[in-house]
């Protein structure tokens, strides 16, 4: 038999190592879904209906987080549309007020008119999205 201090506790080293090293990788797996997935665009590869111009207030913005856009109306009543991906890291904007869309990973902040950054660690502005009103809707992305 052996002793505590010689094979044996080496194997129980090694097993915990590799205990340990299978949990890491499970973590890193668990983060990805266990597989990569693409990157879905930031900006609509298709018209995307987006309903009623009237949706978006006068001088104001709204945010269609499910299709990822930001769409403002001037006080003029021009659209403006701009992807709700934030440029720093990928996540999708949730709030518009005071004239600012929020990103709720890392804090960067938006104009809603201009999708030019107010508040990093975003450098990058919003990337430009075609809006247009046809047929008495409002459609953003290609086309529009």
């Amino acid at each position: 038999m052996t002793s505590p201090s010689g094979p044996l506790s080496s194997r129980r080293t090694v097993l915990r190592g590799a205990a340990l090293a299978g949990a890491a990788g499970l973590g890193a797996t668990a983060c990805t879904g266990g597989k990569e997935t693409p990157k879905a665009p930031v900006t609509p590869t298709a018209p995307v209906d987006l309903g009623a111009p009237d949706e978006v207030p006068v001088g104001g913005a709204r945010l269609y987080r499910e299709e990822r856009l930001l769409v403002s109306r001037s006080a003029q009543g021009e659209f403006k549309a701009f992807s709700a991906v934030c440029t720093h890291a990928g996540c999708v904007m949730t709030k518009v007020q005071s004239g600012e869309a929020s990103c709720p990973c890392h804090g960067s902040k938006f104009d809603v008119n201009t999708g030019k950054v107010l508040r990093g660690p975003a450098d990058a502005p919003l990337p430009d999205v075609p809006v247009k009103v046809a047929g008495g809707k409002l459609i953003a992305g290609p086309d529009a």
